[in-house]
């Protein structure tokens, strides 16, 4: 099988590259605009010279059974668009685009040619999430916060914010029927922001502060009076009563914690299968994420 992936920046080297370049029968190729970086990354790999790539025409030339974007966001919309009329299957790192028109039209491309498309929405794979789908969740909490990072909105919903709203999306028990955001933004940059979605019986909140003073990420998932609380995807505790604590394993690799090597596998194993993958719900999440956009921006007309 032969995979491309298309940027090799921090998220490439530090999680899917490790995968790829790990999995028996994948013969990989790397392609990136900057030579510097191509070479570096392609012999730390021990790739030889027909697998390393400076433009998109040249790796589309290998006959690519699948790719995996990792380029900047600006750059998705073309790279994604070239992929698809290839027929290449094709796994994008979040988001598809900043644009909303731009992320509906890569869907309804994908649909006309037949083609997989999947958005890397890696915290539904992620052990310690996938388990809080398994608990009652009459309450959801999930914050993700950072330290001295407030930024242009639409960039911090798009590139990180998103992450929360997906994870709300693929926890929540049944139909959201109220949508609620606030926001503090101050000189342009977004320095907080809280989603609110409501449905039957169920109640979940996402939480981004840039001004945290901690880089931290907890997931709570309550009801039934237990509770299944998550911390940074590596520690798992569940209350009824006393605590339990069940911690990462030390030898256990950061990518699959994280869900990245499981969402690679499950992608493809599709592609192996035949079995065509739908972004639809992927774009879902877009939307929404358009909605929250445009909240903040109406707050701060």
């Amino acid at each position: 099988m032969k995979v491309g992936c298309i940027g090799l920046g921090d998220i490439a080297q530090k999680a899917y590259l490790p995968v790829l370049s790990g999995r028996p029968g994948i013969e990989l190729h790397v392609q990136t605009r900057t030579p510097a970086t191509l070479t570096r990354v392609a012999d730390g790999l021990h790739l030889p010279a027909g697998q390393r790539h400076r433009d998109l025409d040249s790796l589309l030339a290998q006959g690519l059974d699948a790719a995996f974007v990792h380029a900047p966001t600006t750059a998705h919309p073309e790279i994604v668009t070239r992929l698809l009329e290839a027929g290449v299957p094709t796994y994008v790192d979040k988001p598809l685009a900043y644009a909303l028109a731009d992320s509906e039209r890569l869907v309804e491309l994908a649909e006309q040619r037949d083609v997989s498309l999947a958005v890397g929405f890696n915290r539904r794979f992620a052990p310690g999430y996938a388990q809080c789908a398994e608990h009652p969740r009459e309450l959801i909490l999930m914050q993700k916060n950072r330290i001295g990072l407030p930024e242009e909105p639409r960039a911090m919903i798009l590139d990180d914010f998103i992450h929360v709203v997906d994870t709300l999306r693929f926890l929540v028990p049944g139909p959201v029927d109220d949508v609620t955001v606030r926001a503090r933004v101050q000189d342009g940059l977004l320095h907080h922001v809280v989603l609110q979605l409501a449905g039957d019986g169920f109640t979940a909140l996402g939480v981004m502060n840039r001004l945290s003073g901690s880089a931290e990420e907890i997931l709570e998932v309550s009801g039934q009076d237990t509770k299944r609380q998550v911390l940074n995807l590596a520690e798992v505790i569940d209350h009824k009563g006393q605590p339990t604590v069940r911690r990462r394993g030390d030898w256990v690799p950061v990518a699959r914690q994280r869900g990245i090597e499981q969402a690679v596998l499950a992608f493809l194993d599709a592609v192996r299968a035949g079995k065509v993958l739908s972004a639809r719900d992927a774009l879902a999440t877009h939307e929404l994420c358009e909605r929250v956009v445009r909240a903040v921006q109406e707050r701060t007309a």
